[in-house]
């Protein structure tokens, strides 16, 4: 069994969307900033964004054979029990092999074999909530470890009561990148990036890692209503799958004079930095990042969510008025122009909306977790996690 006297070895569990990948791989770095020869390497499955994030990023990848925890696979469902025994085996044999310290787990299907593995290894494991409403896997995950850090704090009244109760409220891992972000210092270079006219404002439509087919729409026709201002910039992230279709509807009703689409957005906080509005999904992730940046935001909920959390997400936003939720069924290029057309001519609004957003502690998240990992594995350099963060 692994030992406090080895090379740090942590296994972290993240994989299927973007949402759990990047904070992470946000948490890899941090451990590898506190212990540079840490080995750190990731656990997930083959159908996922994690089979091209991950590696990218320089980290190794070990897939299981796990499925979704989703009511739509149907009769499939029921096979759910031996899938994850059976994934949660490979997993095991991933953490002895590696002879793993810790593990943690991110959320999310793909991290669920590797919190149970690391129970029947008998490694100690962490668990990260990040949604303020949490997800079937992560409620599994929770029942097998004490240890259990969260996004958000009104998160913790979904989970069990033991669960709830012993949770850390650390934040949102955040890539380097838009965790540092300084807006002011960035906006000018981040404007001439994204061609953004002197004296226009510049909305940021962000349907998430692989868009969104309702926002890409309504910001389409937003732009044909628009075609004729030069005071807007609209910047659409289509998904690579829409891309070319809508350039074609851009350029065919006129739009493309006051938007640009793009498959991906590389440097979110080029992206944060130029943009006046952002018009997106409630991703836990965006809403974390929102909220860090202080960039005002109208909300879009992805209604097929499980539990609806996108709209919970979204409230820690629009509850303390830095942002708008709007339902998806109204999500449409009028509606939109009736919407915030006003709010871009009023900059004192922007503005106040911008200084209602509460930073937390998401920019410090990932050195908050790595921390944490580092004291389960009873490392010298460990430090207390999340000291003076848990809910009264």
């Amino acid at each position: 069994m692994a030992n406090a006297r080895d090379t740090l070895s942590v296994v972290i569990g993240a994989g299927g969307t973007g949402g759990h990948i990047y904070p992470g791989l946000a948490v890899a770095d941090a451990i590898r900033d506190a212990v540079p020869d840490a080995v750190v390497s990731f656990v997930g499955t083959e159908r996922g964004l994690e089979t091209r994030l991950i590696p990218r990023a320089g980290y190794r990848l070990h897939t299981v054979d796990m499925i979704p925890f989703d009511r739509s696979l149907g009769s499939r469902r029921f096979l759910l029990p031996a899938d994850l025994l059976r994934s949660g085996m490979q997993a095991r044999r991933v953490i002895e092999e590696q002879g793993a310290h810790v593990v943690v787990g991110m959320g999310g299907y793909p991290s669920a074999p590797a919190v149970l593995g690391a129970r029947m290894a008998g490694r100690p494991a962490l668990v990260h909530e990040s949604n303020a409403v949490p997800g079937r896997a992560n409620r599994f995950a929770t029942a097998l470890t004490p240890h259990v850090a969260l996004a958000f704090d009104r998160t913790r009244g979904h989970l069990a009561a033991r669960a709830g109760a012993r949770a850390e409220t650390v934040g949102m891992p955040l890539v380097g990148a838009v965790a540092g972000l300084d807006r002011v210092a960035l906006r000018e270079p981040a404007r001439r990036a994204f061609g953004v006219p002197d004296g226009a404002r510049m909305v940021l439509f962000n349907g998430g890692s692989l868009g969104a087919a309702r926002l890409t729409e309504a910001a389409v026709r937003l732009a044909g209503r628009w075609r004729g201002r030069s005071d807007v910039h609209l910047v659409i992230k289509t998904g690579p799958q829409a891309l070319a279709a809508t350039r074609a509807r851009l350029a065919a009703e006129g739009g493309d004079r006051v938007a640009t689409a793009v498959d991906y957005l590389d440097r979110m906080d080029l992206a944060y930095a130029a943009a006046d509005l952002v018009i997106c999904r409630a991703g836990s992730a965006t809403v974390a990042e929102l909220a860090t940046v202080r960039v005002p935001a109208v909300l879009v909920p992805y209604p097929h969510a499980p539990h609806d959390h996108q709209t919970h997400n979204a409230r820690v936003l629009s509850d303390a008025g830095a942002g708008l939720l709007l339902p998806d069924a109204e999500t449409d290029g009028d509606r939109l122009a009736e919407l915030i057309g006003p709010l871009l001519a009023d900059p004192a609004r922007l503005a106040a909306m911008s200084a209602a957003a509460d930073p937390g502690t998401h920019a410090i998240a990932a050195d908050l977790m790595a921390a944490w990992v580092l004291r389960l594995a009873g490392h010298a350099a460990a430090a207390p996690p999340a000291a003076g963060l848990r809910a009264a």
